[in-house]
């Protein structure tokens, strides 16, 4: 009797429409490759020739300082030592791979700063620089 309880649980818990609830509506977004996309034909050809396997890359440095421009954008309506820090860091990303990784402390302190929700909302419109789908879902007023 308790082992088909057990099981009865596992599978309402599986069937509960929490369960999974903010992955399926969410887009997957992770970190960009560490190899950046090529810019030009020759840099293709060497691409292709030096390192064929990963089909994934991230996008061209030249992206950067609009990626760059976003998250500041983000930090607007910020004070203090903690964003003037972040601000620093961010300025001085070398890399989107870099800026992924600034996302939680720009996400601590915009929930600290603001609210969690607009802290998630701002997070969210930086999501499309790392999904590969290169389009932002709104824009940030």
């Amino acid at each position: 009797m308790f082992g088909l309880s057990l099981s009865r649980l596992s599978t309402l818990r599986a069937a509960s429409p929490r369960a999974g609830h903010s992955s399926r509506l969410k887009g997957e977004v992770k970190p960009p490759s560490l190899r950046c996309e090529p810019s030009s034909g020759w840099e293709r050809m060497k691409y292709w020739v030096l390192a064929p396997a990963p089909l994934e890359s991230a996008p061209p440095l030249s992206q950067l300082p609009k990626v760059r421009k976003d998250f500041l954008a983000c930090l607007e309506g910020t004070t203090g030592t903690a964003s003037e820090k972040l601000t620093i860091k961010i300025e001085r990303a070398r890399s989107l791979r870099e800026l992924w990784h600034l996302r939680a402390s720009l996400f601590g302190l915009l929930a600290c700063s603001l609210s969690q929700s607009e802290a998630e909302r701002r997070l969210h419109l930086l999501d499309h620089h790392f999904s590969g789908t290169g389009h932002p879902r709104s824009a940030l007023q």
